[in-house]
């Protein structure tokens, strides 16, 4: 029954996961992480490292990770498959819904009150997976190496995957004697 979890777990993630991928992941995380266990916080956050580093959705990039992990290339089809109609089609109806009713106040009313609960969801996520690294490196080291990450994304508009092979190479040459 576990194929049923897998597609149950990433359409619920991303029917409900209004803005995209990056509004989907605290969504996928519950699913993933607490609800079904088929990741560890850590592992996870591994996964979602690597994965903002390559090219592509990171939605896809979880779906077919945790998939291929839980059930091989079934679990990886099925996952993806669950990720990515639901999208599609909700995608093709509500852009057509939207577009005959953009002038409407209840729309721009919904598209803009939406968009606080999906900040608090991300930064819900990030504390939660910002444990893992303050356990394991420390709590200095953690806040230091997010503001560097965060002024170079910020300030000097650094893409973040270079962002994210800094802190890889980092944590290999540096890390990797402390802890």
């Amino acid at each position: 029954m576990e194929w049923l979890e897998l597609l149950y777990g990433f359409f619920m993630a991303n029917v409900l996961g209004y803005g995209g991928g990056p509004s989907s992941i605290p969504l996928m995380y519950e699913e993933i992480v607490p609800h079904y266990g088929w990741l560890t916080d850590e592992e996870f956050s591994n996964m979602l490292a690597l994965g903002n580093a390559l090219p592509g959705p990171i939605a896809t990039k979880i779906a077919a990770y945790v998939g291929y992990d839980v059930l091989g290339w079934l679990g990886l089809t099925l996952a993806l498959l669950a990720t990515v109609l639901p999208s599609a089609a909700a995608l093709i109806v509500l852009l057509n819904v939207l577009q005959k009713y953009k002038q409407s106040k209840v729309v721009k009313g919904m598209t803009l009150l939406v968009q606080p609960v999906i900040a608090v969801m991300m930064a819900v996520l990030t504390f939660q997976m910002a444990e893992s690294p303050a356990d394991s490196i420390g709590l200095w080291q953690t806040l230091i190496i997010a503001a560097i990450a965060f002024v170079a994304m910020q300030k000097f508009k650094l893409h973040p995957a270079l962002v994210i092979v800094a802190a890889f190479v980092y944590g290999g040459l540096v890390l990797r004697y402390t802890v």
